[in-house]
């Protein structure tokens, strides 16, 4: 995971386990419709939920489990795509994205693969779905597909609404500012990995991409790459623009930069330390996903049961 999945997602979920009962999935399935090395895939899945509980996610507070140990998702997926128009899911952006950058592996499962999306949502009835802004494409098929199931059976499903922070939720690469921070990018120094040791994250602020004007100002349209700075030091020092602006003023890139990653590299440094004694002690992660395996199965199954009921399936 990246600095811009912590700060615009992970960051947040540690806020709502105050307020909610939420249920956080390890998308292994999903995973499937590219080409994966098995191993990789196990140790990634692992390594995922560390990462989650080493954020703040507090296992005794959230439900955290893996999305195959679950066997209501795909189960609930066959029976939605039965309800889910080829039209619709030919317009999903992230599908056409995909298709484009795995021509030689164009499967099935890429194309239905927002419908086990819509399962993993709507098997749970929930109020809200954190999602980022790239994800509310999905969040409104999920909603469409419930909303035509219950039109028909009757009420069924909840219609999800989405839950998008205002700030912070959008952190954008290091050497491209005008795409979101991603994990996949293959310039190593356009993202910040959690796991990053405080040198290489000192390495990456440094050749973060700025301006010629020396000038620390949020302006997203002329400053992207400054702005995108700023709106990381702001989130993590919980500072507003004008007085990170303030504080920096006189000062050039150099003392900026500095500080974002000295800001970066003691938020990250508990979170480490506690990843590492978990990645050391797996029948501690164990315990988490067979704990949330069971609380999850718990919740699910009785509504896959109705909808089984409703169109005629014996249950």
């Amino acid at each position: 995971m990246t600095l811009g999945n912590y700060l615009g997602a992970l960051n947040n979920w540690t806020k709502m386990q105050e307020e909610y009962d939420c249920y956080y999935m390890i998308a292994d399935l999903h995973t499937l419709t590219i080409r994966m090395d098995p191993e990789t895939l196990r140790k990634n899945t692992l390594n995922l939920i560390a990462l989650y509980v080493a954020a703040g996610l507090d296992p005794d507070k959230n439900t955290i489990f893996i999305q195959s140990h679950i066997p209501t998702h795909p189960a609930l997926s066959w029976v939605l795509n039965c309800y889910t128009y080829m039209g619709e899911l030919n317009r999903m952006t992230q599908y056409k994205d995909k298709a484009a950058k795995h021509a030689d592996n164009i499967n099935s499962g890429l194309f239905t693969y927002p419908v086990l999306m819509a399962a993993d949502i709507l098997a749970y009835n929930a109020d809200l779905v954190p999602v980022g802004a790239d994800q509310k494409q999905h969040l409104e098929i999920a909603r469409d597909i419930a909303d035509r199931f219950n039109s028909i059976y009757g009420e069924t499903f909840k219609l999800p609404d989405p839950y998008i922070p205002e700030f912070g939720a959008r952190i954008m690469g290091l050497q491209n500012p005008l795409s979101k921070m991603s994990k996949s990018a293959e310039d190593p120094n356009d993202k910040i990995l959690l796991t990053d040791t405080p040198d290489e994250i000192r390495k990456k602020l440094k050749k973060a991409v700025t301006d010629s004007d020396n000038q620390v100002r949020y302006d997203v349209e002329n400053k992207p790459g400054v702005s995108n700075l700023m709106t990381i030091y702001g989130t993590i020092e919980d500072k507003s623009m004008d007085k990170i602006e303030k504080e920096f003023e006189g000062k050039g890139y150099g003392d900026f930069k500095t500080a974002v990653a000295e800001s970066i590299v003691g938020r990250l440094e508990p979170l480490q330390k506690r990843y590492n004694e978990l990645i050391e002690n797996p029948e501690k992660l164990k315990a988490i996903y067979e704990k949330g395996d069971k609380k999850a199965i718990e919740k699910t199954t009785p509504l896959l049961k109705e909808v089984y009921r409703k169109i005629g399936l014996v249950v």
